[in-house]
C-alpha cells in the first residue's frame, strides 16, 4: 500500500501563526552582523569566538511557520522577510493571497524547504467542511472523505512572488509533506525549479517519483526501483544537495536521487550503524535529538539521542565525505557535562539541562545549535565552548508542544537577498511565545502528515 498518514502535522502549531503586523518587502534596519559574532541579551554577555572565518554567503535561521497578517500581506508582494543574524530567528511573512483562510490547528502555512537559490517550498493546508470525493481511476474505483484543501507553493525570495503548484492529478494531491522537496533547475538562476515527491509502495520493490518542472508545466510520474525492505519510512524532511534530493528518516537513513534524470535511481545511505533504530523507536520525537543537514558542502548527521529513553549525555557529528559514500565518519563529539563546565556556558546563565537539537552551522561543521528555555545557543563541539547565545522569537510552536528542529530552517541566502543592506534587522522581537513547557503530547501527536482523508473502495 502507498505510504499515508492521517494525523495533523504540527496540529495546533498554526494557532500561534496568526501574528498581527505586516512588513514591507525586505524591511529592516541594519546590515547583518557576521555569523561568528556572539549574541547575548544583557546582562549575560561574553566574547567567545567561533572557529570559523566569515563565510562568503550569509545565512539565517528561518522560522518554519510564517506570519499571516490580517487584512493584507507583505507590503503588496506575496511574501516578505525580516532577516537577522544567527542565533536570532529570521521570519517570513506571506500574504492572504497565499493563505486566504482563518488559521486553525489543522489549517496553517509551513516552510518545508529553504534552498540557497532563494526558493522556498511552502505548504498551506486550508480547512474545509467534510466532503465526499469520488475516485475513478484505472484499476481503482471508490470514494473518500476529506476536510482539508492542501495547497503547495514555491516562493521566490528574489522577486517576492509565489507560484501555486497544480495538483498531480485532478483527484489527487501531494501525499506526504515530508517526502516533497524543491531544486533549482540548472542554469536558471533560481527562476526555474523542480519539485519532486517520493511515493514508496510499502512491501514493493518499486516506487513513484512525481516530478513537477516549471519548464514543462505539468507533473510527470517516474517509476523507480525501491531499494529498501518492507519497513515503513518515518520521514522528517527532504533536502537538496548537489543537484539531488535526499529524503531523510532520522531513525534509519537517507534515500537520494536525481529527479532531473529520465530514469532516476534511488540510493539508500543508512545512518551510522550504532545509530540505526528499530522501526517505531522514538517515533515522533527524534527531531528533538537528531538532525541531518548540509555543512561546508557535505551532508552531516548530528545525534544526541540516547537509547533506552535516557536524557542525552553527549553530542556527535558524523560526515559523509563524498557524494558516493555510504559510510559515515565520526568527526566531532563532546559530552554535555564538559560543555556545562566551561566558563562560556556559565556566562549564558542557562541551567545544566540537556538541550533540544536545533541545527548545524551550514559553513562550520564544528558548530551545532541548540534550543533551551527560550534561547538558541551555538556550541563549538570540539572546543566544548558556547560561541553564540540569544533569545529566539518564533511564530510557533504553541505552548502545548515542545520545541524541535522542524520549527527552523538553516538557509543560505542568495546574493540578491543577502547583498542588500536593507534586508537585515537587529531588533526582531514580538509577543509570541519564546519557549515551551517541558511537557509535550505523547509521541507522534504532531507527526508529519499527508492528506487527512478516509478512503473507501467501491
Amino acid at each position: 500500500m502507498r505510504l499515508r498518514d492521517g494525523r495533523a502535522w504540527l496540529a495546533a502549531a498554526a494557532v500561534a501563526a496568526a501574528a498581527a503586523g505586516g512588513v514591507a518587502l525586505y524591511t529592516s534596519k541594519i546590515a547583518g552582523a557576521s555569523p561568528t559574532k556572539t549574541h547575548f541579551l544583557p546582562p549575560r554577555r561574553h566574547t567567545a569566538t567561533a572557529t570559523t572565518t566569515t563565510p562568503t554567503s550569509p545565512w539565517v535561521i528561518l522560522g518554519s511557520i510564517p506570519r499571516v497578517p490580517p487584512g493584507g500581506g507583505a507590503g503588496g508582494a506575496d511574501m516578505s522577510l525580516e532577516l537577522t543574524a544567527p542565533p536570532r530567528v529570521s521570519r517570513l511573512t506571506i500574504s492572504d493571497r497565499v493563505f486566504p483562510a482563518r488559521i486553525t490547528p489543522q489549517s496553517f502555512p509551513f516552510v518545508l524547504a529553504a534552498d540557497r537559490s532563494g526558493l522556498l517550498l511552502l505548504s498551506a493546508i486550508l480547512a474545509t467542511p467534510w466532503r465526499r470525493v469520488d475516485i475513478d481511476r484505472p484499476g481503482f474505483q471508490g470514494f473518500c472523505w476529506e476536510d482539508t484543501d492542501p495547497r503547495y507553493y514555491v516562493l521566490n525570495a528574489t522577486t517576492g512572488a509565489a507560484f501555486r503548484l497544480p495538483d498531480p492529478d485532478p483527484q489527487e494531491t501531494i501525499q506526504h509533506q515530508a517526502l516533497v522537496g524543491v531544486l533549482p533547475c540548472p542554469g536558471s538562476d533560481g527562476r526555474g525549479f523542480m519539485v519532486a515527491e517520493l511515493l514508496p509502495l510499502i512491501g514493493s520493490d518499486t516506487a513513484q517519483l512525481l516530478c513537477y518542472s516549471s519548464d514543462v508545466g505539468e507533473w510527470v510520474d517516474k517509476h523507480v526501483r525501491y531499494p529498501l525492505p518492507a519497513r515503513p519510512l518515518a520521514p522528517i524532511c527532504t533536502l537538496a544537495h548537489h543537484g539531488r534530493l535526499s529524503w531523510v528518516d532520522y531513525s534509519w537513513g537517507i534515500i537520494t536521487a536525481d529527479p532531473f534524470a529520465d530514469a532516476p535511481v534511488l540510493r539508500f545511505v543508512p545512518l551510522p550503524r550504532p545509530c540505526v533504530l528499530e522501526c517505531g523507536e522514538a517515533w515522533g520525537v527524534l527531531d528533538e535529538f537528531r538532525y541531518v543537514g548540509v555543512s561546508a558542502g557535505k551532508l552531516r548527521f548530528v545525534d544526541t539521542y540516547r537509547r533506552g529513553g535516557g536524557a542525552p549525555s553527549k553530542v556527535t557529528v558524523w560526515t559523509l565525505n563524498d557524494h558516493d559514500a555510504t559510510e559515515w565518519t565520526l568527526e566531532h563529539e563532546a559530552t554535555f557535562a564538559d560543555i556545562w563546565a566551561d566558563d562560556s556556558y556559565k556566562a549564558t546563565g542557562l541551567p545544566k539541562k540537556p538541550p533540544v537539537l536545533a541545527l548545524i552551522h551550514p559553513h562550520n561543521p564544528a558548530v551545532v545549535y541548540f534550543f533551551l528555555e527560550g534561547h538558541l545557543f551555538a556550541v563549538d563541539v570540539p572546543a566544548r565552548k558556547v560561541v553564540e547565545c540569544d533569545r529566539y522569537h518564533l511564530v510557533a510552536p504553541p505552548r502545548d508542544y515542545g520545541i524541535s528542529n522542524r520549527f527552523v530552517r538553516a538557509w543560505e541566502l542568495p546574493p540578491s537577498v543577502s547583498s542588500d543592506p536593507g534586508n537585515w534587522s537587529s531588533d526582531i522581537s514580538s509577543s509570541e511565545p519564546t519557549e515551551s513547557p517541558p511537557s509535550r503530547p505523547k509521541p507522534g501527536d504532531y507527526d508529519l502528515v499527508g492528506n487527512t482523508r478516509q478512503t473507501f473502495i467501491g
